[in-house]
């Protein structure tokens, strides 16, 4: 029998960060746009990203907690 290799997609919420998507990803944006990310890709929760939707650290400057 032959065993398959799968991975699972990981989602990670940070402490007072962005949520932390480990994987192969491919993202609609609200332009329409798609975007591929390999990895671990950082998902703004603090509403305050000049990159929305992805995290640009900005959550820091404010001390945001969530």
């Amino acid at each position: 029998m032959e065993e398959k290799e799968t991975t699972a997609t990981q989602i990670i919420v940070a402490n007072n960060g962005p949520l932390k998507v480990k994987g192969n990803l491919e993202i609609q944006l609200a332009s329409g746009e798609i975007v591929t990310k390999e990895g671990t890709t950082g998902f703004c929760r603090c509403g305050v990203s000049e990159n929305k939707p992805f995290c640009d650290g900005s959550h820091r400057k404010i001390e945001w907690i969530g």
